[in-house]
């Protein structure tokens, strides 16, 4: 299963938000995830199972599939929990989830 972390440049705030999503999947224990980050204008369907993106792009990013958009891209809470849905969805075993 591949997650993007999306932001309008590529750079700093998706970077920040993979670390992030990385940090949740393994307090999870989910396994075979990869996780990258992108910036809006280079992602396509298709180019990740999950997309996700923070509030402020989450219209933008309509139409790239299962995009999940967060209220803060710092709330490791926020992330963990949408991170075990998305696995979910996709299948992927969630061990450690709350």
């Amino acid at each position: 299963m591949k997650i993007l972390a999306v932001c309008s440049s590529g750079l700093g705030s998706s970077f920040m938000t993979e670390l992030n999503i990385k940090k949740a999947i393994e307090q999870l224990g989910a396994e075979g995830v990869e996780v990258d980050h992108a910036d809006l204008g280079s992602v396509s369907p298709g180019s990740a199972d999950v997309i996700f993106v923070g509030r402020d792009i989450a219209e933008a990013a309509e139409g790239l599939g299962d995009v999940v958009s967060l209220n803060s891209l710092i709330d490791l809470d926020e992330i963990r929990q949408k991170a075990a849905e998305a696995l979910k969805r996709h299948g992927v075993a969630v061990p450690n989830e709350g």
